[in-house]
């Protein structure tokens, strides 16, 4: 897959605010800080198409995307961040549950995981319910460039095997080198082209 354009187009908080379904629709989801903003924008080849920002917690809303005119990338709430109310918390899962479940154009999902903390409850929970609602799952370890690739090795097979994953299972990323971009939009690529 090729990034040739990227637009934002809205967000929203609930079903009647999102962009019609006329696109296969990929979306990306991740704890607070794992990474998201920073991998959509080097997917995208754009530095601030999505909002960045070093405090977690940011993203609160469901921020639509359209790509190449033909594909929407769709960036979630992080979710699993301690510093904002149980309330905002629980909105924010809400908010991500009711997309999942009703938005008949989506594909697939990115799932983001800080390659440092590795997969924790909200993580399996979310991979269980995508693997029954036969949703397309791409597993990307982020923040690669933290870990020396020894380090990187023995972070990964706790991971994997909790995840019951091999390495070619999962993408490893690093937004500062854009490792794992071209394997990323490969994975995408395919989801796209022959889900059923």
């Amino acid at each position: 897959m090729i990034i040739k354009n990227a637009d934002f187009i809205k967000s929203a908080v609930k079903p009647s605010q999102y962009t019609e379904p006329d696109y296969p629709e990929i979306a990306f989801a991740g704890r607070s800080n794992v990474g998201k903003s920073s991998l959509i924008n080097t997917l995208v080849n754009r530095k601030k198409l999505v909002k960045t920002s070093s405090k977690p917690g940011m993203t609160q809303l469901i921020n639509f995307f359209v790509i190449n005119g033909d594909t929407s990338f769709v960036d979630l709430p992080g979710y699993g961040y301690a510093k904002v109310s149980k309330k905002i918390r629980q909105t924010w899962g809400k908010m991500i549950e009711i997309y999942l479940s009703t938005r008949q154009n989506l594909l697939g999902l990115v799932l983001l995981i800080d390659i440092r903390r590795g997969p924790e409850k909200e993580e399996f929970e979310l991979i269980n319910w995508l693997i029954k609602e036969r949703i397309n799952i791409i597993i990307v370890f982020t923040k690669a460039d933290k870990l020396s690739k020894p380090k990187q090795q023995k972070a990964l097979g706790p991971s994997l095997k909790k995840l019951n994953l091999q390495k070619e299972d999962i993408i490893l990323f690093s937004a500062k080198s854009k490792l794992g971009k071209d394997q990323l939009l490969k994975k995408i690529e395919y989801i796209i082209n022959y889900d059923e």
